[in-house]
C-alpha cells in the first residue's frame, strides 16, 4: 500500500507538472492572473489570450529543435523587431535564417509599439534585435554576427529541414473594446522616417 501511494503520488505531481505544456492557451486576467486552458471560455473583459507553443523557437505543429538549439534559445533567445516595407528588415530575418538562428519576430506599427521598442532597445529604428537581455539597433551585420557568436549560435545552420519560426506578432498585444481578448484589431502604422544613411534601419 506505501508503495501504491507513492506511486499515486508521483502520477500525480507530474501531471500537474506537464499540464501547462498540454494546454492550448494562456489566459492572463486584468488582475495578472494567468490559467492554462485548452479551451478559453468566459474570458474576463480586458484579459488577453496567447496561443500556447511547446517551446518558445517554434510553433507546436513544427518539427522539434535539435537539443543542441533548444538549450541554446532558452539562454538566450533571439527576437527580431521589424516593420512593413523595410528592407533592411528582410535583409536581417535572410540573415538569422541563413545563419540558422530560431527566432520569433514582433512588428512595430503604431505607438504603443514604438514605445516599447525604445524601452526594449533604447532607440526607435527597425531592423532590432534581442539575444537573451542584448540589444542591436540597425541592421549592421557584423554586429549582429558577432552577437551570435558570443551566444554560441553554430556559424552554419543546425535547423531541421522545414522548421519556420512562428508567424510575425504586434510587439504589444492587439485588443478591440469590448470583443473577446483574442481578436486583435490593427492599429493605424505611422509614417516611417528613413534613418541616417549607414545607419542600415528605418527611424520612426
Amino acid at each position: 500500500m506505501p508503495a501504491l501511494t507513492l506511486l499515486t503520488t508521483a502520477a500525480l505531481a507530474l501531471l500537474l507538472v506537464s499540464a501547462p505544456a498540454q494546454a492550448q492557451y494562456k489566459v492572463v486576467a486584468p488582475d495578472g492572473r494567468v490559467t492554462y486552458t485548452d479551451r478559453p471560455q468566459r474570458i474576463e473583459p480586458g484579459s488577453q489570450v496567447v496561443p500556447v507553443r511547446r517551446d518558445l523557437t517554434a510553433p507546436a505543429s513544427g518539427p522539434q529543435l535539435p537539443s543542441e538549439l533548444r538549450a541554446l534559445a532558452a539562454r538566450f533567445p533571439v527576437t527580431l523587431y521589424t516593420s512593413v516595407e523595410c528592407q533592411p528588415c528582410e535583409q536581417a530575418r535572410r540573415l538569422l535564417q541563413q545563419r540558422g538562428v530560431p527566432y520569433s519576430e514582433r512588428t512595430v506599427s503604431s505607438e504603443e509599439d514604438i514605445a516599447a521598442l525604445q524601452r526594449l532597445s533604447g532607440a526607435r529604428m527597425v531592423p532590432a534585435m534581442t539575444v537573451g537581455s542584448q540589444a542591436l539597433r540597425g541592421l549592421q551585420e557584423a554586429d549582429w554576427l558577432a552577437m551570435m557568436d558570443l551566444a554560441g549560435y553554430p556559424k552554419e545552420s543546425r535547423l531541421p529541414r522545414g522548421w519556420a519560426p512562428a508567424s510575425a506578432t504586434p510587439l504589444v498585444p492587439r485588443v478591440v473594446e469590448g470583443a473577446p481578448a483574442s481578436v486583435r484589431a490593427p492599429e493605424p502604422q505611422p509614417d516611417p522616417v528613413a534613418a541616417p544613411a549607414g545607419s542600415g534601419g528605418i527611424r520612426f
